[in-house]
Protein backbone atom coordinates (compact mmCIF):
# COMPACT_ATOMS: atom_id res chain seq x y z
CA UNK A 1 0.00 0.00 0.00
CA UNK A 2 1.42 3.19 -1.00
CA UNK A 3 1.09 5.83 2.28
CA UNK A 4 3.33 8.18 1.32
CA UNK A 5 2.45 12.06 1.49
CA UNK A 6 3.92 14.82 0.95
CA UNK A 7 4.23 17.78 3.98
CA UNK A 8 5.53 21.10 4.14
CA UNK A 9 7.21 20.04 0.68
CA UNK A 10 8.83 17.26 2.58
CA UNK A 11 7.97 13.61 0.91
CA UNK A 12 7.37 11.45 3.38
CA UNK A 13 6.62 7.76 3.53
CA UNK A 14 3.70 8.09 5.46
CA UNK A 15 1.58 10.76 7.43
CA UNK A 16 2.16 9.45 11.53
CA UNK A 17 4.73 11.07 13.24
CA UNK A 18 5.12 12.07 16.72
CA UNK A 19 3.83 16.06 17.58
CA UNK A 20 5.63 18.16 19.96
CA UNK A 21 6.87 16.46 23.55
CA UNK A 22 9.30 15.91 25.98
CA UNK A 23 9.85 12.53 23.76
CA UNK A 24 12.58 13.77 21.74
CA UNK A 25 14.85 14.99 24.57
CA UNK A 26 15.74 11.44 24.54
CA UNK A 27 18.09 10.60 22.01
CA UNK A 28 17.16 6.37 23.04
CA UNK A 29 13.63 7.34 22.43
CA UNK A 30 14.54 9.33 19.31
CA UNK A 31 15.78 5.76 17.89
CA UNK A 32 12.40 3.79 19.32
CA UNK A 33 10.08 6.15 17.40
CA UNK A 34 12.17 5.67 14.24
CA UNK A 35 12.34 2.40 14.63
CA UNK A 36 8.07 2.19 15.49
CA UNK A 37 8.25 4.09 11.86
CA UNK A 38 8.12 7.50 12.49
CA UNK A 39 8.20 9.61 9.38
CA UNK A 40 9.75 12.63 10.80
CA UNK A 41 10.49 14.14 14.38
CA UNK A 42 9.00 16.88 15.88
CA UNK A 43 11.00 18.43 18.70
CA UNK A 44 9.29 19.72 21.69
CA UNK A 45 9.31 24.10 21.79
CA UNK A 46 11.74 26.39 22.94
CA UNK A 47 9.93 29.02 24.51
CA UNK A 48 10.15 32.82 23.83
CA UNK A 49 11.03 33.29 27.58
CA UNK A 50 13.89 31.07 27.42
CA UNK A 51 15.08 33.05 24.83
CA UNK A 52 14.22 36.44 26.17
CA UNK A 53 16.19 35.35 29.70
CA UNK A 54 19.32 34.22 27.91
CA UNK A 55 19.07 37.69 26.43
CA UNK A 56 18.67 39.32 29.39
CA UNK A 57 20.97 37.76 31.35
CA UNK A 58 23.80 37.74 28.79
CA UNK A 59 22.77 42.10 29.16
CA UNK A 60 22.98 41.64 32.74
CA UNK A 61 26.79 39.84 32.40
CA UNK A 62 28.14 42.42 30.24
CA UNK A 63 26.78 45.74 30.36
CA UNK A 64 24.57 46.31 33.25
CA UNK A 65 27.98 46.81 35.89
CA UNK A 66 30.39 47.50 33.62
CA UNK A 67 31.01 50.55 35.48
CA UNK A 68 30.42 48.88 39.00
CA UNK A 69 32.74 47.62 41.13
CA UNK A 70 33.25 43.77 40.93
CA UNK A 71 32.12 43.05 44.76
CA UNK A 72 28.53 45.12 44.18
CA UNK A 73 27.51 42.32 41.49
CA UNK A 74 24.73 40.73 42.05
CA UNK A 75 23.68 37.35 41.62
CA UNK A 76 20.98 36.70 38.93
CA UNK A 77 17.92 34.80 39.76
CA UNK A 78 17.70 31.13 38.51
CA UNK A 79 16.27 30.63 35.44
CA UNK A 80 12.78 28.39 35.00
CA UNK A 81 13.36 24.85 34.48
CA UNK A 82 13.32 23.82 31.24
CA UNK A 83 14.27 20.16 29.89
CA UNK A 84 16.82 21.79 26.96
CA UNK A 85 18.33 25.77 26.94
CA UNK A 86 18.71 27.31 23.84
CA UNK A 87 22.03 25.94 23.26
CA UNK A 88 21.48 22.45 24.20
CA UNK A 89 18.09 22.95 22.04
CA UNK A 90 20.38 23.39 18.88
CA UNK A 91 23.14 20.44 20.27
CA UNK A 92 19.93 18.08 20.36
CA UNK A 93 18.64 18.64 16.48
CA UNK A 94 22.06 18.57 15.43
CA UNK A 95 22.42 15.03 17.25
CA UNK A 96 19.16 13.75 16.46
CA UNK A 97 19.94 14.44 12.60
CA UNK A 98 22.99 12.64 12.81
CA UNK A 99 21.19 9.78 14.27
CA UNK A 100 18.65 9.32 12.44
CA UNK A 101 17.03 9.82 8.88
CA UNK A 102 14.04 10.85 8.67
CA UNK A 103 13.37 15.09 8.74
CA UNK A 104 13.23 16.62 11.66
CA UNK A 105 10.99 19.86 12.41
CA UNK A 106 11.87 22.12 15.04
CA UNK A 107 9.42 24.42 17.38
CA UNK A 108 9.75 27.55 18.43
CA UNK A 109 6.46 28.97 20.87
CA UNK A 110 5.85 32.42 21.64
CA UNK A 111 3.80 35.41 20.87
CA UNK A 112 5.58 38.15 20.22
CA UNK A 113 7.56 39.64 17.09
CA UNK A 114 10.48 40.60 18.54
CA UNK A 115 14.09 39.84 18.43
CA UNK A 116 13.39 36.42 19.50
CA UNK A 117 12.43 34.94 16.05
CA UNK A 118 16.14 35.43 15.11
CA UNK A 119 16.58 31.55 16.40
CA UNK A 120 14.86 30.27 13.79
CA UNK A 121 17.66 31.04 11.62
CA UNK A 122 19.82 29.22 14.30
CA UNK A 123 17.64 26.17 13.97
CA UNK A 124 18.08 25.95 10.32
CA UNK A 125 22.06 26.11 10.39
CA UNK A 126 21.87 23.62 13.26
CA UNK A 127 19.94 21.10 10.50
CA UNK A 128 16.46 21.39 11.25
CA UNK A 129 14.52 20.54 7.70
CA UNK A 130 11.77 22.74 8.60
CA UNK A 131 9.97 24.95 11.78
CA UNK A 132 6.53 24.88 13.47
CA UNK A 133 5.44 28.04 14.96
CA UNK A 134 3.73 26.96 17.98
CA UNK A 135 1.71 30.44 18.47
CA UNK A 136 0.63 30.72 22.09
CA UNK A 137 -1.28 34.47 23.32
CA UNK A 138 -4.06 34.89 25.45
CA UNK A 139 -5.68 38.45 24.62
CA UNK A 140 -7.00 40.03 28.12
CA UNK A 141 -6.69 43.36 27.35
CA UNK A 142 -10.14 44.41 26.38
CA UNK A 143 -9.00 47.85 24.09
CA UNK A 144 -7.55 44.74 21.90
CA UNK A 145 -9.14 43.75 18.58
CA UNK A 146 -9.42 40.61 16.90
CA UNK A 147 -7.56 42.41 14.05
CA UNK A 148 -4.64 43.26 16.48
CA UNK A 149 -4.58 39.75 17.30
CA UNK A 150 -4.64 38.07 14.19
CA UNK A 151 -2.09 40.64 12.96
CA UNK A 152 0.74 40.08 15.99
CA UNK A 153 0.36 36.39 14.43
CA UNK A 154 0.96 37.38 10.84
CA UNK A 155 3.98 39.44 12.03
CA UNK A 156 5.54 36.84 13.60
CA UNK A 157 5.32 34.45 10.71
CA UNK A 158 6.58 37.23 8.49
CA UNK A 159 9.96 37.93 10.41
CA UNK A 160 10.50 34.11 10.58
CA UNK A 161 9.78 33.68 6.42
CA UNK A 162 12.37 36.62 6.20
CA UNK A 163 14.76 34.75 9.01
CA UNK A 164 14.75 31.22 7.17
CA UNK A 165 14.47 29.18 3.92
CA UNK A 166 12.75 25.85 5.33
CA UNK A 167 9.38 25.71 5.51
CA UNK A 168 7.13 27.01 8.14
CA UNK A 169 3.95 25.64 9.65
CA UNK A 170 1.98 27.55 12.00
CA UNK A 171 0.13 25.47 14.87
CA UNK A 172 -2.80 27.65 15.54
CA UNK A 173 -5.52 28.03 18.34
CA UNK A 174 -9.30 27.36 17.57
CA UNK A 175 -10.54 30.43 18.63
CA UNK A 176 -10.38 32.32 15.91
CA UNK A 177 -13.58 34.67 14.69
CA UNK A 178 -13.08 33.28 11.00
CA UNK A 179 -10.82 30.74 10.75
CA UNK A 180 -10.46 30.27 6.77
CA UNK A 181 -10.09 34.11 6.16
CA UNK A 182 -7.41 34.01 9.03
CA UNK A 183 -5.48 31.22 6.78
CA UNK A 184 -5.67 33.09 3.65
CA UNK A 185 -3.96 35.62 5.43
CA UNK A 186 -1.15 33.35 6.60
CA UNK A 187 -0.67 31.76 3.19
CA UNK A 188 -0.13 34.99 2.19
CA UNK A 189 2.44 36.05 4.64
CA UNK A 190 4.34 32.72 3.97
CA UNK A 191 2.77 29.80 6.15
CA UNK A 192 3.49 26.78 4.51
CA UNK A 193 1.47 24.63 6.38
CA UNK A 194 -0.50 24.61 9.49
CA UNK A 195 -0.94 22.98 12.34
CA UNK A 196 -4.63 21.89 13.79
CA UNK A 197 -4.51 22.70 16.84
CA UNK A 198 -2.68 23.75 19.92
CA UNK A 199 -4.26 22.09 23.42
CA UNK A 200 -4.81 24.73 25.91
CA UNK A 201 -4.01 23.21 29.64
CA UNK A 202 -7.03 24.74 31.50
CA UNK A 203 -6.54 25.99 35.24
CA UNK A 204 -8.03 24.62 37.87
CA UNK A 205 -9.00 26.33 41.28
CA UNK A 206 -8.00 24.84 44.48
CA UNK A 207 -11.22 26.13 47.05
CA UNK A 208 -9.31 25.32 50.42
CA UNK A 209 -5.85 26.74 49.16
CA UNK A 210 -7.44 29.96 47.37
CA UNK A 211 -4.95 29.38 44.19
CA UNK A 212 -5.21 28.43 40.78
CA UNK A 213 -3.72 24.34 40.19
CA UNK A 214 -2.34 23.32 36.90
CA UNK A 215 -2.80 19.65 35.84
CA UNK A 216 -1.94 17.71 32.95
CA UNK A 217 -5.03 15.58 31.06
CA UNK A 218 -4.12 13.76 27.99
CA UNK A 219 -6.26 13.54 25.19
CA UNK A 220 -8.85 11.34 24.32
CA UNK A 221 -10.03 10.46 21.07
CA UNK A 222 -13.45 12.88 21.93
CA UNK A 223 -10.63 15.76 20.81
CA UNK A 224 -10.45 14.82 17.70
CA UNK A 225 -14.15 16.12 16.44
CA UNK A 226 -12.89 19.70 16.52
CA UNK A 227 -9.70 18.61 14.20
CA UNK A 228 -12.33 16.84 11.91
CA UNK A 229 -14.46 19.94 11.14
CA UNK A 230 -11.70 22.37 10.49
CA UNK A 231 -9.59 20.23 8.54
CA UNK A 232 -12.36 19.40 6.74
CA UNK A 233 -13.67 23.25 6.32
CA UNK A 234 -10.16 24.04 5.52
CA UNK A 235 -8.94 21.73 2.89
CA UNK A 236 -9.09 23.02 -0.82
CA UNK A 237 -8.99 26.44 0.45
CA UNK A 238 -5.64 27.01 2.08
CA UNK A 239 -3.50 25.59 -0.59
CA UNK A 240 -0.56 24.03 1.70
CA UNK A 241 -0.42 21.47 4.10
CA UNK A 242 -2.63 20.88 6.69
CA UNK A 243 -1.50 18.97 9.80
CA UNK A 244 -3.95 16.78 12.83
CA UNK A 245 -2.56 17.60 16.00
CA UNK A 246 -4.99 16.55 19.27
CA UNK A 247 -6.93 13.40 19.68
CA UNK A 248 -5.77 10.45 17.35
CA UNK A 249 -5.16 7.18 19.34
CA UNK A 250 -6.22 4.75 17.31
CA UNK A 251 -5.79 4.01 13.37
CA UNK A 252 -9.57 5.25 12.70
CA UNK A 253 -8.79 8.11 14.24
CA UNK A 254 -5.54 8.83 11.75
CA UNK A 255 -7.99 8.18 9.06
CA UNK A 256 -10.21 10.09 9.52
CA UNK A 257 -8.34 12.89 10.02
CA UNK A 258 -6.23 11.80 6.65
CA UNK A 259 -10.05 11.51 5.02
CA UNK A 260 -10.60 15.71 6.18
CA UNK A 261 -7.40 17.08 4.84
CA UNK A 262 -4.23 16.06 7.04
CA UNK A 263 -1.72 15.05 5.18
CA UNK A 264 0.29 14.89 8.72
CA UNK A 265 -1.14 13.30 11.74
CA UNK A 266 0.87 14.20 14.62
CA UNK A 267 0.72 11.65 17.80
CA UNK A 268 1.32 12.52 21.63
CA UNK A 269 -0.61 11.38 24.23
CA UNK A 270 -1.62 7.64 22.79
CA UNK A 271 2.45 7.49 22.83
CA UNK A 272 2.97 8.50 26.00
CA UNK A 273 0.36 6.31 27.66
CA UNK A 274 1.18 3.13 25.20
CA UNK A 275 4.72 3.87 24.41
CA UNK A 276 6.24 4.43 20.35
CA UNK A 277 4.80 0.96 19.15
CA UNK A 278 1.52 2.94 19.35
CA UNK A 279 2.53 5.04 15.62
CA UNK A 280 2.98 1.11 14.18
CA UNK A 281 -0.24 0.16 15.22
CA UNK A 282 -1.85 3.32 14.50
CA UNK A 283 -0.15 2.59 11.07
CA UNK A 284 -0.25 -0.64 10.60
CA UNK A 285 -4.61 0.00 11.30
CA UNK A 286 -4.53 2.64 8.39
CA UNK A 287 -3.19 0.18 6.00
CA UNK A 288 -4.87 -2.84 7.02
CA UNK A 289 -8.43 -0.27 6.25
CA UNK A 290 -7.21 0.91 2.86
CA UNK A 291 -6.63 -2.63 1.06
CA UNK A 292 -9.50 -3.94 2.88
CA UNK A 293 -11.48 -1.19 1.08
CA UNK A 294 -9.51 -1.94 -2.06
CA UNK A 295 -7.68 1.36 -2.04
CA UNK A 296 -4.59 1.64 -4.09
CA UNK A 297 -3.33 4.43 -2.00
CA UNK A 298 -3.41 7.15 0.71
CA UNK A 299 -3.60 9.93 -1.80
CA UNK A 300 -7.40 8.56 -2.66
CA UNK A 301 -8.36 9.02 1.05
CA UNK A 302 -7.02 12.28 1.42
CA UNK A 303 -9.18 14.58 1.90
CA UNK A 304 -12.20 12.32 0.29
CA UNK A 305 -14.99 13.49 3.54
CA UNK A 306 -13.59 17.59 3.20
CA UNK A 307 -16.29 20.54 2.15
CA UNK A 308 -14.60 20.58 -0.90
CA UNK A 309 -17.04 19.13 -3.14
CA UNK A 310 -19.78 20.43 -1.12
CA UNK A 311 -21.63 24.00 -2.95
CA UNK A 312 -22.87 25.26 0.29
CA UNK A 313 -20.66 24.35 3.07
CA UNK A 314 -22.39 27.08 5.58
CA UNK A 315 -26.24 25.06 4.84
CA UNK A 316 -24.19 21.42 5.82
CA UNK A 317 -23.01 22.77 8.28
CA UNK A 318 -26.43 24.23 9.77
CA UNK A 319 -27.97 21.12 8.43
CA UNK A 320 -26.63 18.83 10.84
CA UNK A 321 -26.30 21.26 13.38
CA UNK A 322 -30.39 21.41 13.33
CA UNK A 323 -30.11 17.53 12.84
CA UNK A 324 -28.24 17.06 16.11
CA UNK A 325 -30.49 19.20 17.98
CA UNK A 326 -33.19 17.69 16.76
CA UNK A 327 -32.20 14.12 17.38
CA UNK A 328 -31.97 14.46 21.17
CA UNK A 329 -34.96 13.14 23.27
CA UNK A 330 -35.12 12.78 27.29
CA UNK A 331 -35.16 9.46 28.51
CA UNK A 332 -38.55 8.13 30.12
Amino acid sequence: MDLSVSYLGLRLPHPFMPGASPLVDDLAMVDKLVEAGASAIVMHSLFEEQLTYDQLRAFRDTELYAESFAEAATVLPSPPQYALGPDAYLEQIRAIKARVGVPVIASLNGSSPSGWLEYAKLMQQAGADALELNYYYLPIDSRETSESVEQRLLDVVKIIKEEVTIPVAVKLSPFYTCLPNLAAKLEKAGADGLVLFNRFYQPDIDVENLEATTTLHLSDSSELLLRLRWLAILYGRFSKSLACSGGVHTGLDALKAIMCGASAVQVVSALLMHGPQRLKQIKDEVTLWLEEHEYESLQQALGSMSLRRCPDPAAFERTNYMRILQSFRLSP
